[in-house]
């Protein structure tokens, strides 16, 4: 076995060198990483290091032999069926990451009582000799639309990042019971979970209550039939569980076909019994730069809804990526 030197690439930029080590050399323990590090084994253009010691790209990074550390196995061959159904799911893919079109009903991680989702899915999408994807964030099983993938995980990083600083706008549509008084608004509601796991409830609370969340959400009415049913877009501006079906709950126009909240008035005769809440767009920093606008058409039953009701959405937007006023266009979205 001999000495060899890897080469820190931009996607690891920042990356402490233990996390580095525990990507490329899963096996290799922190102890034995701190013990190499000590014995200036391992060094960072010819240096010594420390194991929290920060990487940037270009950089190199000098690998003893490791013969306490088996190769990591290979990563199976994904299921062919799983593989062609959420290949289906891609409206937009580039170098650095995907975005998906989650059908309503589908899972976006396990769970108890969970055999389908989309995280078990996504070796589907491994490029030959790439990383694994990995989600960005999650929406609920019965929410349609908008999934954001990562390729490689330091793309997932940066996204996350721009998630917890809000620097990413979210749009969903949603056809509620009612009409909302005023047609549009924001929802400054706090929100409070009872229970854990799949059976939690959240609800909304008073700001006084130990548990309660600042939540917020930006409401719009497009369109409404009568007081009967409305279109809003919602805009949620915090990411509380369940907030956007609370939300709307709270000012008396509950999501239709909601299973969890609701009650008897989510659900109005003559319409498909499934909740009617889109992820219809996403707005992020790109992690390569300018902003990239997807948008995910509404699903099946929310088209029968519209079309019974009269409401008219519009031809769906073509992914946009934009630099600097210019944009670029990726995949295109399934019609």
């Amino acid at each position: 076995m001999t000495v060899t030197n890897r080469i820190v690439t931009e996607d690891e930029a920042d990356i402490r060198l233990d996390r580095w080590f525990r990507r490329h050399y899963p096996n290799l323990t922190q102890g034995a990483l701190q013990k190499l590090c000590r014995k200036g084994q391992i060094r960072v253009e010819g240096g010594r290091v420390q194991t929290n010691t920060r990487l940037i790209p270009g950089q190199s990074v000098r690998i003893p032999p490791l013969p306490d550390v088996d190769k990591p196995a290979p990563l199976p061959p994904p299921d062919p069926m799983l593989a062609r159904e959420i290949q289906k799911m891609v409206i937009y893919e580039d170098e650095h990451l995907l975005v998906l079109d989650k059908p309503s009903g589908l899972a976006t991680q396990g769970g108890p009582g969970i055999t389908k989702h989309v995280d078990m899915m996504l070796d589907g999408l491994r490029t030959e000799g790439g990383d694994r994807p990995r989600l960005v964030h999650r929406i609920d099983r019965d929410t349609s639309g908008i999934l954001l993938i990562a390729r490689t995980p330091g793309v997932a990083a940066k996204l996350a990042a721009a998630f917890r600083g809000r620097d990413v706008e979210k749009t969903y549509w949603a056809v509620v019971v009612g009409r909302p008084s005023p047609e549009s608004g924001i929802i400054d509601q706090p929100l409070a979970k009872i229970g854990a796991g799949g059976a939690a409830l959240v609800i909304a609370a008073s700001r006084d209550e130990e548990d309660a969340a600042s939540a917020k959400t930006e409401y719009e009415t497009l369109d409404a039939a009568g007081k009967k049913l409305s279109w809003l877009k919602l805009s949620p501006l915090t990411g509380r569980t369940h907030q956007l079906r609370v939300h709307t709950e709270s000012i008396g126009t509950p999501i239709v076909g909601d299973p969890r909240y609701g009650g008897k008035a989510a659900h109005p005769e003559g319409f498909i019994d499934r909740l009617h809440l889109h992820a219809r767009q996403l707005d992020i920093p790109h992690p390569a730069g300018g902003r990239l606008i997807v948008t995910a058409p509404l699903p099946p039953h929310m088209r029968e809804t519209f079309r019974t009701l009269g409401f008219v959405p519009g031809e769906t937007p073509a992914p946009k990526r934009v630099r600097g006023g210019s944009s670029s266009k990726g995949r295109g979205p399934a019609k």
